[in-house]
C-alpha cells in the first residue's frame, strides 16, 4: 500500500476540490463542514490517542482521489468530446493538412 502522506495535506487537498467544485462559497457547504468535523474529531491530542485516525485519513485520501479523478474527467471529456459532424476541411486541418485546391478556382 503506498503511504498517505500528512493528515493535514490530505484535508488540504480536499478543501481546494471543494472550492472548484463548489465555488467561492465552499465554506458555507454542508460538505465542507462535515468534512472538518470529522478531521476535528480524529485528530490526535495530548489527552488521547485516537485509533481511528488511519481509518479516517485513508478514507479522507480515497474521496479525495474521487474528486480529483471525477474533476479531472470532466474537463477532458468537455475538451474531447465529440461536436458532431465536421466538415472535410475542418478535419484536415485538425490533423494539420490542407485539401488541394480544384483548378479554376472551384475549391
Amino acid at each position: 500500500m503506498a503511504a498517505l502522506g500528512s493528515p493535514l495535506r490530505t484535508f488540504r487537498g480536499l478543501l481546494r476540490e471543494l472550492r472548484h467544485a463548489s465555488g467561492r462559497h465552499y465554506r458555507e457547504t454542508p460538505a465542507y463542514r462535515h468534512i472538518a468535523a470529522a478531521f476535528r474529531a480524529h485528530r490526535v491530542t495530548s489527552q488521547k490517542l485516537c485509533r481511528a485516525q488511519q481509518e479516517l485519513h485513508f478514507q479522507a485520501a480515497t474521496y479525495l482521489c474521487l474528486l480529483r479523478s471525477v474533476r479531472e474527467h470532466a474537463a477532458l471529456h468537455q475538451e474531447y468530446h465529440g461536436k458532431g459532424e465536421r466538415s472535410p476541411e475542418e478535419v484536415a486541418g485538425l490533423v494539420g493538412f490542407r485539401l488541394p485546391q480544384q483548378p479554376g478556382g472551384k475549391g
